[in-house]
Parts: structure tokens; C-alpha cells; sequence
């Protein structure tokens, strides 16, 4: 069986073997598969000729959120063995679910492996922002020393209402970080949590009118879906409080991208800071690069090198069910027999 590993380049000088997720190391699985008779082809190609030719005779693809292979109809189509879509990571709207399950694919992503990543990461860019932070130490590296400037757009988080639109398991986990800076935390979910969920979190059930009005930050952890793509559009961002800050941990074109910059611009956001894009990898001309007041990372939330090794198990154990014939956890399963299954994926297309 051919197995091909769509994953990130490994940095300049070689990966440590704790790079789990780049494509010199293979998720670790390499001796593994080939030691059982496999043939893995871990590349960093990830579109165009070189990746279909790859394909033409692969029965299992594994690619990830932070390197995505946007696996399209016509990517799809021209990989006629394909019959396992892996995510190595969490989220798989980077492939065509229609298309998937017309096909008759099973696709799977690894649900939980970096839940606490992306969590920690949403609240310090939540924090940079409202702290101010990244200007401050670009005083530090560029030799100045002027605290006027920095402390004209710095707060306190204490007592701000900060609403997060997509209270999953990240975006829960997000709410129980932030209950010990005093914070008043709204959340939206597709569907309501119990009363004891809620106490739990601390946080009370809002819908995104009520948080654009009352909000000082919004967190977006919702699933990319045709509900929730560029939701966040320029008469969203008009309606949110003026000076207000949005963080953007979900997936980049869940805000519309030009509307984003004129509200950077004019002053109607505060702020952005985020680790999401569209397209990903970002190109060095992306309009987000040059808008002010950001504090974007390149998409590395759910990467850490604690969040590869989940994500690496993870994806073996789903590799070890389906080369015995059995079923994949259903937790990790989007789509399976011809139609999406998975949670938030299975609403939005349904």
C-alpha cells in the first residue's frame, strides 16, 4: 500500500526527532509502515503536478491543517486508489466533503490532539493585544524607549466582556483559562450547553448580535462551514464596539478578508491577532501582513511539540484500525459510507 505524508518542510539545518510533524520525520511512523510492507512518501509538495503524480496510485493520504493539502474535487479525481483522507491535526475543511463522501472516502481527523495548544495560544494573543505587547518589545529590538506610545493603547483584561463565538472543546477550554483574570465571558454554540456546563466554564450563552454589542474582545473558534465562512464580514465588524478586539483561532476565512483591513484601518477594531489564514501558506503579499495593529502567527496554535505527539498517536491509531479491516474511532471520523458524519461538518452540510 502507498501511503503519502503531505507535511511542513523541516526548518534550515534538519528537524530534532521531537519535529514529529515535518516531513523529514514522518509523524515517527515511517519505520512502522514501511517495517509492516508499505510504502510511505513523506514530501512537503503539496499542490500541482509533482503532489498528483504522487497520488495517482496512493491508497491513503495524510495531510494537516498547518500545510494543508486543499484536497479539491479535481485533486480528488485524480487520485483514483485513494481511499483514506487523514488529518493530521484537528479541522478538515481544507477537503472537499461533498466530493469526499460522493466518492465514497473515509476521511478522519485526530479530535482533541491539540485542544489545550490552541487554547493557551488564543488566550496570549488575546492578552498581546490587549496588553499591547508586540509594539512594546519591537521598542526593545529597534533600540527606543517610548512608553507614551505603547501605553496609549494598553489595558486591563480584568472586567472586559469577552464573548467567543464556537464554544467547543477549545473555545470552553478558553472560557475556564480566562475565569482567573475576572473577565465576563459570553459564549455562542450551535447548541446551547446544560446550565451545570455552563457554570462550569463560566460563561453565559449569547448570540453573536448581543456579543457585538456588548463585547471588548471576541474570540472565533468555530469550525470553518458554509454557515460560518466570512461570517465575520464587514457588517459584522461594523456592528461589533468600536475599538473592540477580535482573535481568530478557527480558520481564516471565517473573516472576510478586505473588510478586516478597513476596519483595522479606520479604527472600528483595536486590534486582530490570530494564526489562521487564507490561503495557507500565506503569500508574502497577503493584505494581512501590512494591516496595523495585528499580531498574527503563522498557523502553529495546534502544533506544539506536545500537540505533535498526540496527533502523530493519533494518527496511527486511526492508520492501525483501518490496515486490520476495522472501524476508526467514530470521534475521529467527518465523513464514512458516503455521507459527513462528523459533528459541526454534518449540521452545516445537512
Amino acid at each position: 500500500m502507498k501511503i503519502v505524508m503531505s507535511l511542513y518542510p523541516a526548518p534550515e539545518g534538519g528537524a530534532s526527532p521531537d519535529l514529529l510533524g515535518c516531513a523529514e520525520n514522518a509523524l515517527g511512523l515511517r519505520d512502522w509502515l514501511e517495517g509492516e510492507g508499505h510504502q510511505v512518501v513523506s514530501t512537503s509538495v503539496r499542490e500541482g503536478d509533482e503532489l498528483t503524480e504522487l497520488l495517482q496510485d496512493a491508497e491513503v493520504l495524510i495531510t494537516t491543517p498547518f500545510w494543508p493539502v486543499y484536497a479539491s474535487r479535481e485533486v480528488l479525481e485524480a487520485a483514483p486508489k485513494l481511499e483514506l483522507v487523514l488529518t493530521a491535526g484537528v479541522g478538515s475543511d481544507h477537503i472537499d466533503l461533498k466530493a469526499a463522501a460522493e466518492r465514497g472516502l473515509l476521511v478522519a481527523e485526530q479530535t482533541g490532539s491539540n485542544v489545550v495548544s490552541v487554547a493557551e495560544h488564543a488566550v496570549m494573543q488575546l492578552l498581546a493585544l490587549v496588553r499591547n505587547y508586540v509594539p512594546a518589545y519591537q521598542q526593545v529590538v529597534d533600540g527606543r524607549w517610548d512608553i507614551g506610545e505603547i501605553a496609549a493603547r494598553s489595558w486591563d483584561l480584568e472586567r472586559k466582556t469577552v464573548g467567543i463565538y464556537g464554544a467547543g472543546a477549545i473555545g470552553q477550554l478558553i472560557a475556564i483559562r480566562l475565569k482567573a483574570f475576572d473577565v465576563e465571558t459570553l459564549y455562542y454554540k450551535r447548541t446551547r450547553l446544560e446550565h451545570p456546563e455552563e457554570a462550569v466554564i463560566g460563561a453565559r450563552y449569547a448570540r453573536l448580535d448581543e456579543m457585538q454589542e456588548r463585547c471588548d474582545a471576541i474570540v472565533i473558534t468555530a469550525p470553518l462551514t458554509p454557515e460560518t465562512e466570512r461570517l465575520f464580514d464587514r457588517e459584522v465588524l461594523t456592528g461589533m464596539k468600536k475599538g473592540s478586539w477580535l482573535v481568530n483561532v478557527a480558520r481564516g476565512r471565517i473573516v472576510d478578508t478586505d473588510a478586516l483591513v478597513e476596519a483595522l484601518e479606520s479604527g472600528q477594531l483595536g486590534g486582530y491577532a490570530g494564526d489562521v489564514w487564507y490561503p495557507e501558506p500565506a503569500p508574502a503579499d497577503h493584505p494581512w501582513r501590512r494591516m496595523p495593529h495585528q499580531m498574527l502567527t503563522p498557523h502553529v496554535s495546534g502544533t506544539t511539540l506536545d500537540a505533535q505527539r498526540r496527533y502523530a498517536t493519533d494518527t496511527r491509531h486511526c492508520l492501525e484500525a483501518y490496515l486490520a479491516g476495522q472501524p476508526l474511532e467514530k470521534d475521529h471520523v467527518i465523513v464514512s459510507d458516503g455521507e459527513i458524519v462528523g459533528g459541526a461538518y454534518k449540521a452545516a452540510f445537512s
